[in-house]
């Protein structure tokens, strides 16, 4: 965010809040007042970190946020975002979401000891700053062309906020503009201005900016006094993350000039013409599958109903669950409505399957509070491929679809019917074309050519 005149600290927070399903690990804001920038981050989820007193502490006119979903580097605060390298009058802080596939190449490039990190980020932000004799644009458009993965970046040096987005555009990372007016009304009255960048149109929203466009793949934005500037580091070649429609956007976010919301209903419409079943109610999982599980409602004209009950306080614990607890396992975040399900039979929608272990728990609760049916339908297809560009599963491994067929998925899970939608179904529903699309996760097919011996959650780490 650049907003002179703004309590940026504070519209900063109520963004990362915006956007904390996006990661629950750590949190953390810079700050500028035009001379130094000062970073407060931790542990925790962003209410958890932040309070009044601290935010009150972050002042300036521009300030850059981050909340953590780990994929290169343990989680850890040393490894909590925005990262700083700071030298007097050369400081540089970053955000990054993503996940770059040559960072191990890239660190090779920076003198021994330069990061104490162990994350992709914290070797952007090194080389970034590695030359402070040159506009720091200059530098990043020199760098990124080399730069090869998932990167949706903010950064701020001490005056200026940047903002840029990989060729391939994998990772969302949307432009909004700040306007109003302050001080008294009539002639005197002042017009304030301002710019954010964001993952989410939901987060423009929430902090009152509207939205102006997405940023493109390729290209990079300088944010300060004079507006805003953008220029091209590499030729757009959009590859944007199907995985972003199935789960990780918010609903009432928008990609690409549609409601993520409506596509998911989208879904799960197409979910119910291509596996229907005989049944009496059709319940989500929480809060996942209940776009979908509407759209199937309504195209198959089976009643819809809440059968799960979620705690909507259950999120990160410090706090490890008892023996007891953990028996009970799912029952923390969701309780069956017996008296909605006993007798009935169930379609149960949710949005993905990748280890299996949500989906077992509940076709077994649902059993117990008397289902007398269980039929599963996902809203994607079977997850059988690991991803490297900003999703924490790395291995076929850790995927059921890995190495299980849908009939076997269906056996583990308990389930009488499983269906998945088609990999054809969910790309129709996004209205974007396939060749626009990272699937990858879905279909083995990598926009960016992966050498899987270089790449890895602890590459860094194991380098040491």
């Amino acid at each position: 965010m650049w907003a002179p005149g703004e309590d940026v600290s504070k519209l900063t927070y109520y963004g990362l809040y915006a956007l904390q399903h996006r990661g629950q690990e750590s949190a953390g804001i810079a700050v500028s007042e035009g001379s130094r920038i000062l970073v407060y981050k931790d542990m925790g989820l962003v209410a958890q970190v932040f309070d009044e007193s601290i935010l009150g502490t972050l002042r300036g006119h521009l300030a850059i946020g981050h909340c953590r979903y780990s994929t290169t580097g343990s989680s850890v605060w040393e490894n909590a975002q925005p990262t700083l390298s700071s030298s007097e009058g050369n400081g540089l802080a970053l955000a990054h979401n993503g996940n770059l596939i040559n960072t191990a190449e890239l660190s090779a490039r920076l003198p021994a000891g330069t990061i104490k990190a162990t994350t992709d980020t914290e070797v952007l932000t090194a080389l970034l700053a590695q030359d402070g004799s040159r506009p720091v644009e200059d530098v990043a458009a020199e760098l990124f062309p080399e730069v090869k993965g998932a990167y949706s970046l903010v950064w701020m040096n001490e005056t200026t906020l940047f903002a840029a987005r990989d060729p391939q555009g994998i990772r969302p990372l949307v432009l909004g503009r700040l306007a109003g007016v302050s001080g008294p009304s009539g002639p005197a009255a002042q017009e304030k201005t301002g710019w954010v960048v964001a993952s989410e149109t939901a987060a423009l929203d929430i902090v009152g900016a509207s939205f102006v466009r997405e940023i493109e793949p390729g290209e990079l934005l300088t944010i300060d006094e004079r507006g805003v500037r953008s220029r091209r580091f590499a030729a757009p070649e959009p590859k944007g993350c199907l995985f972003e429609y199935v789960y990780l956007a918010r609903p009432d976010t928008t990609i690409a000039g549609r409601g993520v919301q409506a596509t998911r209903v989208e879904v799960g419409r197409a979910l119910a013409r291509e596996h229907p079943v005989d049944a009496d109610l059709v319940i989500p999982t929480p809060e996942s599958g209940t776009p979908a599980a509407i759209g199937y409602a309504e195209q198959s004209g089976i009643p819809y109903g809440q059968g799960l009950v979620k705690n909507s306080y259950v999120g990160r614990t410090f706090i490890q669950p008892s023996q007891t607890i953990r028996q009970l396992g799912i029952r923390l975040k969701l309780n069956p409505l017996r008296e909605v399900i006993e007798g009935k039979r169930l379609v149960v929608v949710d949005d993905s399957i990748v280890r299996g272990n949500t989906q077992r728990a509940i076709v077994k609760m649902l059993r117990e509070a008397g289902a007398l049916e269980v039929h599963v339908r996902i809203s994607s297809p079977p997850v059988a491929w690991p991803c490297f560009y900003g999703i924490d599963f790395a291995t076929r491994a850790e995927l059921i679809a890995g190495s299980l067929s849908v009939e076997e998925i269906r056996t583990s899970l308990g389930a009488d019917s499983l269906g998945y939608i088609s990999l054809d179904g969910l790309t129709r529903a996004t209205t974007i074309p396939a060749d626009r699309l990272c699937r990858a996760c879905f279909n083995g097919q990598y926009p960016i050519a992966i050498d899987q011996d270089r790449v890895g959650k602890y590459v860094l780490e194991a380098q040491r």
